[in-house]
C-alpha cells in the first residue's frame, strides 16, 4: 500500500511524457497544426468535411437577396432601355374607318372640291385631259382657250396642220408627242365614233394618249359615272393615309375603290387631288396646318409648326389665284391669270 502513490505519481510522469511525444515528429520537428479561427477555436475546431458541411448548410439556410431589374431588360425592348413595346398594326377595319372618317372631313374642307381643269364639253375636257400630262392644271388651262378657238371639233382638230397645232400647246410641254396624241384622238372621234366622246371605259382606252386615269376624269366629270382618278397627288397621299402599299396605279385604284362606295369616287379622287395640291404636298407637307392630322399615320413628314406650315399653303388656302380661269361660281379662291398676265407669278404650280 505505500508504494501506490509513488507508482501513480509516474504513471502521470511517463503519460506527460508520451504525450510530448505523439506532438513531435522524426526529426524533432512539432507536428501540431495552428490554431484556426473555426468554429470550437485552435486545434480543437471541426475538420475539413465538417467545415464545408456547415457552409453549405448556412448557405442554403440564407434567403437569397432579390436582383433589382434593369429598365428596359425584357425581351421586347433588348438593346433599348426603357423602350416602349411597339403599337399594335392597324387593322383592316380600322383603316377602312379611318379612311371613311379622312373623306368625310374633307369633305367638309373642300365642299366645293371639282376639276380643275377648265372644259364645256367632253371633247374639251378629253384634250385638257390629255394636254395635262407632266405639266399642271394652270398651264393647260391658260393653252387651251386659243387651241379650241381654232379648233373647237374632234373633225377640226384631226384635218389640223400638226406645226400649227405644236405651237399653239407649246406652254404644257412634250408638245410633239402631245399634239401627236390629239390629233389621233380626235381622227380616231371623227372615224370611230361619229365625231362623238364615247362614255365608255373601254372604248376611251382606245383612244391614242388615254389610259385609265384620264378616262375615270372624263366618265366622272363629262358623264357622272363614278371612277377614282389615280394622279400622282393621289398615290401620294393614299400611301401617306396607309390605304395601299402599291405604288402601281392600276392596284392602287383597286385597293381604294374596296374601302369607298361606288358613289363616292368621283369626289373622293377631287377631294384628294384638292389637299395634296394645296396642304399634303410631295416636298414640304403643311402639316401644321392640316386640319385631318388626327387621321394622318405620316404626320410629321413636314412642317409642324402651325406659323411655318401656313406658309407653304397654295392657291385658295394660301391667298393664291387658283388653277382656274374660269372656276365654279362656289369656289371660294381667285380665278387664275390668263397666260402671260403679270399675276401668273401669284400662283404657285403644283
Amino acid at each position: 500500500m505505500s508504494n501506490s502513490p509513488v507508482r501513480a505519481q509516474a504513471k502521470g510522469a511517463g503519460r506527460v511524457r508520451d504525450e510530448a511525444n505523439s506532438a513531435v515528429g522524426e526529426h524533432g520537428v512539432s507536428k501540431q497544426t495552428k490554431p484556426t479561427n473555426r468554429p470550437g477555436g485552435g486545434s480543437g475546431g471541426p475538420d475539413k468535411p465538417a467545415a464545408a458541411e456547415a457552409k453549405a448548410a448556412a448557405k442554403k439556410a440564407t434567403p437569397k437577396k432579390a436582383t433589382p431589374k434593369k429598365p428596359g431588360a425584357d425581351k421586347s425592348s433588348v438593346g433599348k432601355p426603357g423602350a416602349k413595346k411597339a403599337a399594335k398594326p392597324e387593322s383592316h377595319l380600322a383603316m377602312v374607318r379611318r379612311a371613311r372618317k379622312i373623306n368625310r372631313e374633307l369633305a367638309e374642307v373642300y365642299p366645293y372640291a371639282h376639276p380643275e381643269l377648265d372644259f364645256t364639253n367632253p371633247f374639251e375636257l378629253l384634250v385638257a385631259t390629255v394636254l395635262s400630262a407632266q405639266t399642271t392644271d394652270l398651264r393647260v388651262n391658260q393653252t387651251t382657250p386659243a387651241l379650241f378657238a381654232k379648233y373647237p371639233t374632234p373633225e377640226d382638230l384631226a384635218a389640223a396642220v400638226p406645226e400649227e397645232v405644236e405651237e399653239l400647246i407649246r406652254p404644257t410641254g412634250f408638245f410633239r408627242a402631245k399634239t401627236k396624241s390629239i390629233m389621233g384622238l380626235a381622227a380616231a372621234l371623227r372615224d370611230d365614233f361619229g365625231g362623238e366622246v364615247p362614255g365608255r371605259l373601254d372604248d376611251l382606252v382606245k383612244l391614242p394618249g388615254v389610259g385609265r386615269k384620264t378616262a375615270f376624269v372624263v366618265l366622272g366629270n363629262a358623264f357622272g359615272v363614278p371612277g377614282i382618278t389615280v394622279d400622282t397627288h393621289f398615290m401620294r397621299l393614299a400611301r401617306r393615309w396607309k390605304w395601299t402599299e402599291s405604288d402601281d396605279p392600276v392596284k392602287i385604284e383597286a385597293e381604294v375603290a374596296a374601302i369607298f362606295p361606288k358613289s363616292e369616287w368621283t369626289m373622293l379622287s377631287h377631294r384628294v387631288i384638292f389637299h395634296g395640291r394645296r396642304i399634303c404636298h410631295a416636298r414640304k407637307p403643311a402639316c401644321g396646318a392640316c386640319p385631318i392630322t388626327h387621321l394622318c399615320p405620316s404626320y410629321g413628314e413636314g412642317e409642324t409648326d402651325p406659323e411655318k406650315a401656313r406658309k407653304l399653303l397654295k392657291y385658295e388656302k394660301g391667298g393664291f389665284p387658283g388653277q382656274r380661269l374660269n372656276p365654279p361660281p362656289d369656289y371660294p379662291g381667285l380665278p387664275a391669270p390668263p397666260l402671260g398676265a403679270n399675276s401668273e407669278a401669284l400662283s404657285p404650280e403644283a
